[in-house]
Parts: structure tokens; sequence; C-alpha cells
């Protein structure tokens, strides 16, 4: 055996207080992060607008008409693209005789029209961005699938404002056009 210099005896003895100082602050942090794991957490603003708009798309989706004032505010402003037959900017939750709910109702006589997978792309804040399908389908069989890109404003929770922005609307009026013929 070689007898151990007492510097050696020193160094040994920090490197051992260091990993016994370092396993007690691991295992005090596992518990705070168990703790963490079973507390509940608070959901983000973003969030929860996230989730009210996807639940406004259900809501829409199933022509729940009656669920509409708990989720939008009274003064819920609307714009449409102007080359559309619904197109402009609109206040309130009043149906409009040539407003979407008019124009597109009779082309999704199922909820394979009605469906428009909507899927969050962003939200920071009161926006949410949401990514989502128009569909319908003509009297003569005429199927029609595009993309759309809402930009949704929420105040104390309900949606406030929505602006549409469809990926072709040229091929929106024209499937709306052949579908009245």
């Amino acid at each position: 055996m070689h007898p151990l210099s007492n510097r050696a005896i020193a160094s040994y003895g920090l490197a051992v207080l260091v990993l016994i100082g370092v396993a007690v602050a691991m295992s005090g942090m596992d518990r705070d992060s168990e703790a963490q794991t079973h507390q509940p957490t608070a959901i983000s603003r973003e969030q929860q607008n996230s989730e009210t708009i996807l639940r406004i798309f259900r809501v829409i989706e199933a022509r729940e008409d009656a669920k509409m004032p708990e989720l939008f505010q009274p003064d819920f402003e609307i714009h449409w693209p102007l080359s559309l037959p619904y197109g402009g900017t609109f206040r309130g939750l009043a149906p409009r005789p040539n407003g979407w709910n008019a124009t597109w109702d009779p082309l999704q006589p199922t909820k394979a029209e009605r469906r428009m997978d909507p899927r969050v792309i962003a939200a920071h804040a009161e926006d949410v961005v949401v990514l989502w399908h128009q569909r319908g389908l003509s009297p003569k069989g005429a199927r029609f699938d595009g993309e759309v890109l809402g930009m949704y404003r929420f105040r104390d929770g309900k949606l406030a404002r929505a602006q549409m922005f469809y990926f072709d609307t040229a091929a929106v009026a024209k499937f709306l056009h052949e579908a009245r013929r």
C-alpha cells in the first residue's frame, strides 16, 4: 500500500463531498419536479383561446347555433373576402340572408361536407390562427374542398373578431356560381 499524502486525502474527501452534495441536490430536484407534476397547472391564455376556437368549429360543424352567444362577443365582427357572394364586414350574430350560413348550408348536406378539420397554427396573447377546410357538394354532385386561414381575436375569453383568407377565392366563387345554376 502506498501511503496517501494529506493533499491526496483532502482531494478525495472533497470529491466525495461534491458527489454527496450533487446527489442531495438531485434528490431534492426530483421531489420538486414530482411536486410540480402533481400540482394543477394554470392554462395559458393562448391555450384557452385555442381550445375555445376549436370548440367554436365543433359548434359550427354541428350547426348548434344556440351555443353561439356563450362563445362569441355580442359585437362580434367578421371579415370575408369581398370577391365571395357573402363577402364584406359584418357585426353581431344575427343570421344574414346572403351570409356564409345561407350560402353553405344547402351545399353541406352531410357531416362530411360540414367537417372543417381545424388546426391551430399559432396563438399569441388574444390572437389565434387556424387552418381549416371549406367543403361543399353541389346539387349536380360537384365537390369543393379548399383551405382557409382564419385569424381570430378573443376578448374576455369570447371570440370578438374573425378574418378569413381563402387560398383560392376564384375557385370558391366558381364553385358557388356553378352550384346555383
